[in-house]
């Protein structure tokens, strides 16, 4: 590839990235456990939980800290199976 085409692709990812940020500047960015509750309080008021976590993270700073590692760890296996396989068709 050349460096141009290199570069377009850079602006494009970051345009895609900074575009929902920009269009929505005081939007509320909650996660989908919270929007699942409020959908299942809204569906059903009397609902009461069946399960409770075996453990809870004791911040906000530390949920994100797993998440982020969580998704580290799920990037780097990806990358390490198309590296893999890619190497198994240049032998």
């Amino acid at each position: 590839m050349n460096a141009r085409l290199n570069y377009a692709l850079i602006g494009l990812a970051v345009l895609i990235v900074a575009a929902p940020l920009a269009l929505t500047p005081n939007a509320e960015f909650g996660g989908t456990d919270d929007a699942a509750k409020d959908a299942v309080a809204a569906a059903n008021p009397s609902y009461v939980p069946w399960a409770e976590p075996l453990w809870e993270p004791p911040g906000k700073e530390v949920e994100s800290l797993l998440f982020a590692l969580q998704a580290a760890i799920g990037a780097g296996l990806v990358g390490y199976a198309i590296g893999r396989r890619h190497g198994r068709g240049e032998r």
